[in-house]
């Protein structure tokens, strides 16, 4: 039972700020991914398979499965005559191939910002460079661009340290990309490195840090250092939610956290605190952010002060198949 127990009534209750970053939440690749999983059911009717999870968030994923969607690991769990659909992340050239050679019906759900590292690796190793991928090793957007292209063509650097012991046959013909969810200050240092050693590296034509994972990163460095705690919403296996977590820590919040849910909060360690920055990862709905909100309410007397630092107004396309004027299965 947590020692700060909700006083009984509102004059008891300690003032809390909740510093609101903005923006936060669902960004364009996840409105779109859950969108084609919605669009598919109402399409083609229960069950839809998706492959992994559509984006990392369990409160998504849950409200999904009690609308009819079947989340698997791998495509020989998907049964035949159903749609299958790749999640956001994108997946390896091999995983639409065997679709393919299974007839299954499928739409990719992969962000198109991460289609277009796709689409970098491939057109780098086209001309012959070796390519080097800034990434977390085992993140489902790392396997997916790593199987775009021969094994042999591309490497992955997780740390400065990579960077800096990094062997290449030729070091004269490299180019490199990242994982769009990752920190844009650690990534920066990686690639001062790289370039140091690679003076010809050849970088992205344009930034592949996505837009979104940015604007959340700049939204906590903002309320960073008006906060005495901090919170982000998101999953543990999110890369760009718990990059907000690093972020706050780096700019001067001390009681940084990430929690999936409101009953995940450590009442404890909130006992002293007058002031609480509030954000949450990109695959994290708005309900959620609401839902912590209201859990504070219950121990403080709560003053929400939303900070934006920019407008979003991005919208991704669906895919042709499931567009608004596509066929309907009939029942």
């Amino acid at each position: 039972m947590s020692s700060l127990a909700a006083p009984n009534n509102a004059s008891e209750k300690p003032d809390l700020t909740i510093y609101l970053a903005s923006p936060r939440g669902f960004c364009a690749g996840v409105d779109r991914a859950i969108e084609i999983v919605e669009r598919a059911l109402e399409k083609h009717g229960a069950p839809v398979y998706v492959r992994h999870e559509i984006v990392h968030n369990r409160y998504v994923v849950e409200s999904l499965e009690a609308k009819g969607a079947v989340f698997v690991k791998e495509l020989d769990e998907v049964p035949e005559g159903v749609p299958v659909i790749f999640s956001a992340h994108g997946v390896p050239k091999s995983v639409p191939a065997e679709a393919k050679r299974r007839d299954l019906m499928y739409f990719d759900a992969t962000c198109p910002l991460v289609s277009k590292v796709h689409r970098e690796a491939e057109r780098h190793e086209k001309d012959g460079r070796t390519v080097i991928l800034i990434g977390h090793e085992g993140h489902p957007e790392v396997i997916g661009t790593m199987g775009q292209i021969d094994p042999e063509s591309i490497v992955l650097v997780e740390t400065v340290e990579d960077a800096r012991t990094l062997e290449l046959q030729n070091p004269d013909n490299v180019a490199y990309v990242t994982q769009t969810t990752l920190s844009v200050d650690d990534t920066r240092e990686i690639i001062d490195v790289l370039r140091q050693r690679f003076p010809n590296m050849e970088a992205p034509r344009k930034e592949d840090i996505c837009y979104a994972t940015t604007n959340r990163q700049d939204a906590v460095k903002v309320i960073a250092s008006r906060c005495e705690a901090l919170m982000v919403i998101g999953a543990p296996n999110s890369s760009n939610s718990k990059r907000l977590v690093e972020v706050a820590f780096n700019a001067g919040c001390e009681k940084a956290a990430l929690v999936q849910r409101a009953s995940e909060i450590k009442w404890d360690q909130l006992k002293d605190v007058k002031s609480l920055g509030l954000t949450a990862g990109a695959s994290a709905p708005e309900i959620l952010v609401e839902e912590v909100i209201d859990a504070c309410r219950e121990h403080f007397r709560v003053t929400v002060e939303e900070i934006n630092i920019r407008d979003e107004d991005v919208v991704f396309k669906i895919p042709k198949g499931l567009a608004a004027d596509a066929p309907t299965k009939q029942a």
